[in-house]
């Protein structure tokens, strides 16, 4: 990555954060329809209904379909409890199968962590009773400590609950032994936040990739999802597994990107997953989505100016 391009991911991650831009830019009369031509390349629409056919369509290419509601740093309870119901909607929607993911902070981890578990319990319990996977996002390194604890109360009660590890972050060498006595998918992803480089690997450092690789041989008996874009490290993983359709890990990409890393690995005979998102605050994500490679930003460019 060049300097010029590592300033502007610094820059989209830096906007990201910005609590106040997430709801003025979607709703600016110039630049909200602008931005919205670019979301649409990741993000399913604004409504669970909008991510229902989308979520059939991966099912039916063969992949298996992780989806979220999105939504973060909730600072009223009352709106964290309504916001509860969207999930407990699609976890009885959403065609069978499908996974459901949530960063605790749109249930109230950012106001309260017992007011987070409780919504998150009542997820749980409706996840396990229609057979579904939950998954817990992985957040801001500020909040890591806050989503590991309640996801271990989580695990004193269900199974099924997996968690999301980023491997820039330092600490995710002693998080994970942890994270690996308990039950549920661990999701393993580089990690897209911004983060001082005191306690996360730059995005570009080859010690990301090394650490990547590294966490991915721990996963490799655990439930596990690889979840990159990254070929290098897809085909690296892929190598050293022996393929099989009832395995413990699958290869994991995002909407809108890798689809032919999916291809690929499905037709090596690995399980593979497609993770699609929904809702309107959708600022972050897609902030994120293009901070992690500079063509994205090209890409964002061409889609802004395409049609309505």
């Amino acid at each position: 990555m060049t300097d010029v391009s590592a300033q502007a991911a610094q820059v989209l991650r830096t906007l990201a954060l910005d609590e106040d831009l997430k709801w003025r830019v979607p709703e600016d009369l110039v630049l909200g329809p602008l931005v919205r031509r670019v979301a649409r390349r990741y993000v399913a629409g604004d409504r669970l209904a909008d991510a229902l056919p989308r979520a059939a369509e991966i099912q039916a290419a063969g992949h298996r379909v992780n989806v979220e509601y999105m939504g973060e740093s909730c600072r009223d309870a009352e709106l964290a409890v309504a916001e509860t119901q969207v999930f407990l909607d699609a976890a009885t929607q959403l065609p069978a199968g499908c996974s459901l993911s949530l960063d605790l902070s749109h249930i109230g981890l950012a106001i309260d962590p017992d007011l987070a578990l409780d919504n998150a319990v009542r997820i749980a319990r409706a996840t396990a009773d229609t057979g579904r996977e939950m998954v817990i996002s992985a957040e801001g390194s500020s909040r890591t400590d806050a989503v590991l604890a309640v996801h271990g109360r989580l695990c004193e009660q269900f199974e099924h609950v997996g968690v999301t590890v980023q491997a820039r972050l330092h600490r995710t060498a002693q998080d994970l032994p942890r994270l690996l006595d308990r039950p549920g998918r661990i999701r393993l992803v580089k990690g897209a936040f911004l983060e001082p480089e005191a306690i996360a690997w730059p995005r570009e450092a080859p010690e990301l990739a090394e650490a990547y690789l590294r966490y991915a041989e721990q996963l490799s008996g655990h439930l596990c999802s690889y979840a990159t874009h990254d070929w290098d490290l897809i085909r690296t993983i892929a190598k050293g597994l022996d393929a099989r359709p009832d395995a413990p890990w699958e290869f994991e990409t995002l909407l809108g990107l890798g689809p032919d890393r999916l291809a690929e690995m499905a037709a090596l005979g690995h399980p593979t997953r497609e993770y699609i998102v929904f809702g309107t605050e959708w600022w972050l994500y897609v902030c994120n989505r293009i901070a992690e490679d500079p063509q994205r930003l090209l890409q964002a460019l061409v889609d802004a100016a395409g049609p309505k």
